[in-house]
């Protein structure tokens, strides 16, 4: 896989880490960036070894300062640029969020426009104290996509969404963690270890009910959430699984069960455990 030179993908153990390294602009994206998110994804979702991916700044951040506007008078000058522009990030928004594996933000500084959109496509958010947080498209003359709309109103309700997209203010850390935007604020120094933590508890759990559990909410918050032939699957898949074998067994022997050498599910096309 060849990613732009901003771009960097590692992988230590379970956990793989998407680095956003242009900080001459504030690690703003340019569309080649936006474009490469979903080869990122494939590689994470390939990867038998990994099963969390934190997405960061290079360094102390920023996280992102979003798109690289600049770009706007050449790659997405008119109409039909501008639409064929907005379809690679909501693509590369897209492919993130319904990753079958857990992602977390790592937000440092500036987390706005494209960069908080990138955020709020991560499953689980962790901030330092000195974030800002804001979604601009009101400064911009631009309306803001359905699907991003609906991942901020998900996130923080209606009343915060209509808010943050009427003003294009900046919020401050703590204001976004009253709200919901973000799970967790640490201090500068801590917050690294903090995501990474997480991450590690997360890559320490069962696959099957990660896989599973982030379906059946992405299903829920779309309204559906009746019993059916797709939500038996899942339970029959886990009722069968080494994972559910593994944790009854490390219950009944008092100890700590141990998921780490069963591989991530594979899901079919709707979703569900092939």
């Amino acid at each position: 896989m060849s990613l732009p030179e901003e771009l960097s993908l590692t992988v230590d153990g379970p956990v793989a880490t998407l680095t956003i390294d242009r900080r001459a602009k504030r690690n703003a994206f340019a569309l080649r960036m936006w474009q490469a998110i979903p080869d990122v994804v494939r590689a994470v979702e390939d990867d038998e070894t990994v099963r969390v991916l934190v997405v960061r700044g290079a360094g102390d951040g920023p996280f992102s300062a979003g798109a690289d506007i600049a770009e706007f008078q050449t790659v997405r000058k008119g109409e039909e640029a501008a639409a064929a522009y907005s379809e690679v990030v909501h693509e590369a928004e897209r492919t993130l969020a319904t990753m079958s594996k857990p992602s977390v933000a790592l937000i440092q500084g500036w987390c706005v426009g494209g960069g908080c959109e990138l955020a709020l496509a991560c499953d689980i958010r962790i901030a330092d104290n000195t974030a800002k947080f804001g979604i601009t498209p009101s400064k911009l003359g631009v309306v803001y996509h359905q699907m991003s709309t609906a991942r901020v109103v998900e996130t923080v309700g209606a009343a915060w969404a209509r808010y943050i997209l009427f003003t294009g203010e900046l919020l401050d850390a703590e204001v976004a963690l009253r709200i919901g935007l973000v799970h967790e604020v640490h201090p500068v120094e801590e917050v690294a270890a903090k995501a990474y933590a997480l991450a590690a508890t997360l890559a320490q759990r069962a696959p099957i009910t990660l896989a599973g559990a982030k379906q059946l909410i992405a299903r829920a918050v779309a309204g559906e959430a009746a019993e059916d032939e797709w939500s038996q699957r899942w339970y029959r898949a886990s009722y069968a699984s080494r994972d559910y074998a593994e944790g009854v067994s490390a219950f009944v022997e008092k100890r700590r069960p141990d998921f780490t050498a069963i591989p991530w599910p594979k899901l079919d096309q709707d979703g569900a455990p092939a």
